[in-house]
């Protein structure tokens, strides 16, 4: 075990005069699809005291039209991002606005057509309960998306406005998909939320990470290791099918047990990454044994990954993703 650390350091240690020019880069544009259940859209109403509010356990019914200024809270269960199970929160604050080229009195004049300015926060769960990280941003519902939106978004204009744990620092624009809240009064106790259910949403998130996985790439070659002897994957030496590989990565995020920033990663116990991480071979998923913090380095971790069976003969491609955030690729002998 002490010969695996010393040989794995070594590559490690090569990280910052190997990667200076990748590393700084801007990390590339991340689209992530997160999906909400039981998506309930709380209205506040001036015929109700706030004494009454979150009290009535009944499933209530907005019966008036939403009017200029009226406030709203927007509570969803998160489900799924990019397609993979996930859980979480997602909480929504709206002041109405209305505005519209074309008002009746009661509407706000202007240029563009927006219902409301919203604030809105996803927290971001894996689907064993782990944290990932959260997602902080603003700006406005309704109307039409803004130029250079993903092209699956239907509308709004929101600007993301950063993150915390695997999100920290993140940037970029946020905008609706399909779907939308079941309308309720304020007055109906969001304890039975899940029991009364709410309706499906999707939202597209165009993520700009402040960091994302890379493959530490070496003078001789991107780190990438037999795991039986360590020795770097090469043309005379390269891959087989089925193998269990190395990898030595930077930019994986937050561990647990965490350590403080800019800290070393402890040997004992393991800082396991918290984030969903996944190794593609040729675009395709492979078999993950943990990834963890490389003890003693300061953002370098070891992720050990199965070589498919079925991986053809040849070079290969290998990408690392964290919290659905893909780093550039490296290719690779297969034999």
């Amino acid at each position: 075990m002490k010969r695996r650390f010393r040989t794995a350091a070594w590559v490690i240690q090569l990280t910052a005069v190997s990667c200076g020019i990748v590393l700084g880069q801007a990390p590339p544009p991340t689209i992530l699809t997160i999906d909400l259940e039981n998506f309930v859209e709380y209205r506040q109403s001036i015929l109700y005291d706030p004494a009454t509010w979150a009290t009535d356990p009944s499933v209530t019914t907005v019966v008036t039209p939403a009017k200029n200024f009226h406030l709203v809270m927007l509570l969803g269960d998160i489900v799924a991002v990019n397609g993979q199970p996930a859980k979480g929160l997602y909480v929504g604050r709206t002041k109405g606005i209305i505005a519209t080229p074309t008002p009746v009195p009661g509407n706000a004049i202007a240029d563009v057509a927006r219902t409301s300015l919203r604030d809105y926060v996803f927290e971001i769960l894996k689907s064993d309960g782990a944290p990932v990280g959260t997602v902080f941003g603003s700006g406005f519902a309704g109307g039409p998306p803004p130029p250079g939106a993903p092209l699956d978004s239907q509308g709004s204009n929101y600007a993301i406005t950063g993150g915390t744990g695997a999100f920290l620092g993140a940037r970029g624009q946020l905008t609706e998909g399909p779907g939308g809240g079941r309308s309720a009064l304020m007055t109906e106790d969001p304890f039975y939320r899940r029991i009364h259910g709410g309706n499906k949403k999707r939202y597209i998130l165009h993520v700009i990470p402040m960091y994302m996985p890379q493959i530490v790439v070496t003078p001789d070659g991107p780190a990438v290791t037999h795991s039986s002897d360590f020795t770097r994957v090469t043309a005379s030496k390269p891959a087989v099918a089925g193998e269990i590989l190395s990898l030595f990565v930077t930019g994986l995020g937050p561990t647990i047990p965490s350590v403080d920033p800019g800290q070393r990663f402890p040997s004992s116990p393991p800082a396991v990454v918290n984030s969903p991480v996944e190794v593609r071979v040729n675009g395709k998923s492979a078999e993950i044994i943990p990834a963890v913090g490389f003890p003693g380095a300061v953002d370098g971790y070891q992720v050990n990954f199965r070589l498919p069976s079925d991986a053809a003969n040849g070079p290969a491609t290998i990408q690392v993703s964290a919290a659905w955030i893909a780093g550039p690729g490296v290719t690779i002998a297969v034999q």
